[in-house]
């Protein structure tokens, strides 16, 4: 028996920024000019982004109209990580819901009361009693819905409340899983002047998504298969991306060597993803990766020889929403189910995604 991806549904903030708004807020928060203005534009510029979206207005509010940084110099007074959590937990709840309604749109007679699992998962905001328990009391969910919450562990997070999901539905073959993903990325810009900051501020963005997962026997609408899951870290690079809390937010690490790691390690974790699932690369139909930043989706270009079409999904939800952290891959499922047609059913999809360790996660899906 096989679990079942039956519906998903995203959602954005209402604030949507181009990356040449973006650029100009950066500028002045970094305070550039001369050669470093024009080197970090050439970075927007060819990042493979041209909208992104966030909870916060400032980002194309201009210079003396902020009101979440500091007007003064250097953004003065700057926000706390306590400031920035309270904005977390005002506005995710309202995100979240929004993901949740686009999902079950799609499957009306879905009474959401049948509900049995609720999975949260985020990296970029966490309070008790938490989201999870405000989504219960919303939906109006059973009191003895079981919950788990999937904290802190970056942009692969969405891979492991499915696999939980996924031990779940074989495990109790009537459960109803909800899995809820939410990142706020853009409440942890960091202003300090370092090409790690420059890097991280010109990606991340904001989104939430919501995925119905049942087993096979009792779904009547399905869009994927979860077929195979394969995890590996490779700790000599661990220092490549990490993920801290300061006293000014969560502060990323992200250097450019994260795509050369990339590129010498998935190929080996894809063949061993592929043995378990008893596959091989012929097999596989459609990439779904974690557009984590364009390099690294060139990178898999190059490592798989992959044609526009097979990753097409991934660089469609870079170019309209940035990097959303764990969330990102759930919106390049979606692409893939709105794009999916009937021919289609059956076919494997490989799928990855990246963190801190660093961490390789991959999984294949098939189409339902």
């Amino acid at each position: 028996m096989r679990s079942i991806i039956s519906a998903i549904g995203t959602s954005n903030p209402s604030n949507k920024f181009s990356q040449e708004q973006i650029f100009e807020f950066m500028k002045e928060a970094h305070q550039l000019d001369g050669e470093n203005a024009r080197r970090l534009h050439k970075l927007y510029q060819v990042s493979g982004i041209e909208h992104r979206y966030s909870v916060l207005n400032d980002f194309g509010a201009g210079k003396g109209n902020y009101e979440f940084f500091g007007n003064e110099a250097g953004l003065e007074p700057f926000p706390t990580t306590a400031q920035r959590g309270d904005i977390f937990q005002k506005t995710a709840l309202n995100l979240c819901l929004s993901a949740i309604d686009h999902c079950f749109a799609k499957i009306k007679s879905f009474d959401v009361k049948q509900i049995t699992h609720l999975i949260t998962v985020s990296c970029t905001g966490m309070y008790a009693p938490g989201l999870d328990i405000e989504i219960v009391e919303n939906l109006g969910l059973k009191p003895n819905v079981e919950r788990t919450c999937i904290n802190f562990m970056g942009c692969y997070g969405a891979f492991n409340a499915l696999k939980v999901a996924d031990y779940i539905c074989k495990a109790e073959p009537k459960a109803k899983v909800l899995i809820v993903d939410v990142e706020l990325c853009t409440l942890h810009f960091q202003k300090e002047n370092t090409l790690d900051n420059w890097l991280a501020n010109s990606l991340f963005a904001d989104g939430a998504s919501a995925m119905l997962v049942q087993n096979e026997t009792y779904a009547e609408e399905k869009l994927f298969e979860i077929d195979t899951f394969y995890t590996e870290v490779v700790t000599e690079a661990r220092n490549e991306m990490a993920w801290k809390i300061g006293n000014h937010g969560y502060q990323m690490q992200l250097t450019n060597k994260v795509s050369k790691q990339i590129k010498s390690g998935i190929k080996g974790v894809a063949e061993k993803l592929l043995e378990k699932a008893q596959l091989t690369f012929d097999d596989i139909e459609a990439y779904a990766i974690h557009p984590g930043g364009r390099k690294i989706l060139e990178v898999c270009d190059e490592v798989f020889d992959l044609d526009a079409n097979q990753s097409e999904a991934s660089y469609e939800v870079l170019k309209n929403y940035g990097n959303m952290s764990s969330t990102t891959i759930i919106f390049v499922l979606e692409e893939l189910s709105r794009k999916a047609s009937p021919q289609e059913s059956g076919k494997n999809i490989l799928s990855f995604a990246f963190g801190p360790g660093l961490t390789f996660e991959s999984m294949i899906l098939k189409y339902a």
